[in-house]
């Protein structure tokens, strides 16, 4: 059970995981979008459809529990701008998956586990080498909202680490130390 005082050991890992994951998954797009690294779509997709385990689960913690409470009252805007980092962070790591398999799968690039597939490539009988499109509309649409999800996730982190720093070297509370594992 989260407290005021420590976090749960699944609350941390859970934290963690998904953290380093999404950072490494957003990191993994952006370089295959600029580079064309087309060998690694199989990966990115895979570590993200096994991520969203990870995060349902999350999700279910944090419906459950709430978030946690802060170590000490802040200014209000502060308190505000924290709430939609976080619900920001939240809501986007659930719909980035989502909208990669809407991308891929429409598009008729299918996706799956590692070999395992979930939903086959709609290949082209006339030329092997190509897809067939499911839909061009929910391509798009899947294109978009993850490559745009994809930014607004970068800036959410980068304000999350800046949150982070800032209690930690201008405040000197303990809600670095506690995400870390610490009983304060």
């Amino acid at each position: 059970m989260d407290t005021k005082n420590s976090l749960s050991w699944l609350t941390l890992i859970l934290h963690w995981i998904i953290a380093f994951t999404i950072i490494g998954l957003i990191g993994l797009g952006l370089c295959m979008t600029n580079f064309e690294l087309y060998d690694y779509y199989d990966t990115h997709k895979s570590i993200g459809i096994i991520l969203v385990s990870l995060i349902v689960l999350r999700v279910a913690r944090r419906i459950k529990q709430g978030w946690p409470v802060p170590i000490s009252n802040y200014d209000k805007r502060e308190m505000l701008l924290a709430k939609i980092v976080h619900w920001v962070l939240i809501v986007s790591t659930v719909l980035m998956p989502i909208t990669g398999m809407i991308f891929s799968g429409a598009t008729g690039h299918g996706f799956g586990i590692f070999g395992f597939e979930i939903l086959h490539e709609n290949i082209d009988p006339s030329n092997p080498e190509k897809t067939i499109p499911l839909s061009q509309f929910w391509g798009y649409f899947g294109e978009i909202s993850h490559e745009y999800l994809g930014y607004l996730l970068i800036l959410a982190i980068v304000l999350h680490i800046a949150g982070a720093l800032k209690h930690h070297l201008i405040y000197k509370d303990s809600t670095l130390l506690r995400m870390l594992g610490k009983k304060i």
